[in-house]
C-alpha cells in the first residue's frame, strides 16, 4: 500500500507556518482576559509594577488626535524601586536584545465597542541573583555601599521594563 505524501506535506507547512506566527508575536509571561470597557474620561489602572514602584494608567480621551492616553505613574515617594521602567522608544524592546514579552493588556473602550487600547508591556531580566550569607538571607551594608560607591564600583543590573500602546479595531464617527 502506498501512502500519499500530502499528509506529510501539510503537517510539515502547518509546523513551520505556526513557528513563524509565534516568532513573529511571542506568548506573553502573563495571560490575561481582555478588561472591562472602560468610557471616556475614566481614569484607570491597567497594571502595578511594584518593583518598579510604578503603575500605569490610561483614559479614552473622545479626541479623534489621541483617542488614549497612558503614562508611568510613581506609587509613592518613599517606594525603593528594585527595577526600573524605561521610555519604549529609547529601549526599543526586543527578542533578539533579550526582552521578554511580559504582558498584553486590552482594554476596550465603552463609547466604542469596535476599538480597545493594547498595551504591551516588555521585561528585560537582571542576572543580579543576590549574594546569600551564611545564614541564607542577601544582606546590604551601608558602610560595604558607601565604600562601593567611593570606589566607582558598577552597581548590579536592575530588571527593566517598557511599555508601548496600540489602538486596534475601527474608530467610530464622532
Amino acid at each position: 500500500m502506498r501512502l500519499s505524501p500530502f499528509p506529510l506535506l501539510l503537517a510539515c507547512s502547518l509546523s513551520i507556518a505556526s513557528g513563524a506566527a509565534l516568532a513573529a508575536d511571542p506568548a506573553p509571561e502573563i495571560q490575561r482576559p481582555a478588561g472591562a470597557p472602560q468610557s471616556v474620561g475614566a481614569v484607570h489602572t491597567l497594571r502595578a509594577i511594584p518593583e518598579a514602584c510604578a503603575r500605569l494608567e490610561g483614559a479614552f480621551s473622545g479626541e479623534a488626535a489621541q483617542p488614549y492616553r497612558y503614562a508611568a505613574v510613581r506609587t509613592s515617594p518613599q517606594c525603593q524601586p528594585r527595577a526600573r521602567f524605561v521610555d519604549y522608544a529609547k529601549a526599543q524592546p526586543s527578542l533578539a536584545k533579550g526582552w521578554k514579552l511580559n504582558d498584553v493588556i486590552r482594554v476596550p473602550s465603552a463609547a466604542c465597542p469596535s476599538q480597545q487600547a493594547v498595551v504591551r508591556v516588555w521585561r528585560l531580566p537582571a542576572d543580579n541573583k543576590p549574594v546569600l550569607d551564611g545564614q541564607g538571607s542577601a544582606r546590604v551594608y551601608l558602610k560595604d555601599a558607601k565604600e562601593n560607591a567611593v570606589a566607582g564600583k558598577k552597581l548590579p543590573p536592575l530588571t527593566m521594563y517598557a511599555a508601548d500602546m496600540q489602538l486596534e479595531g475601527k474608530a467610530c464617527g464622532g
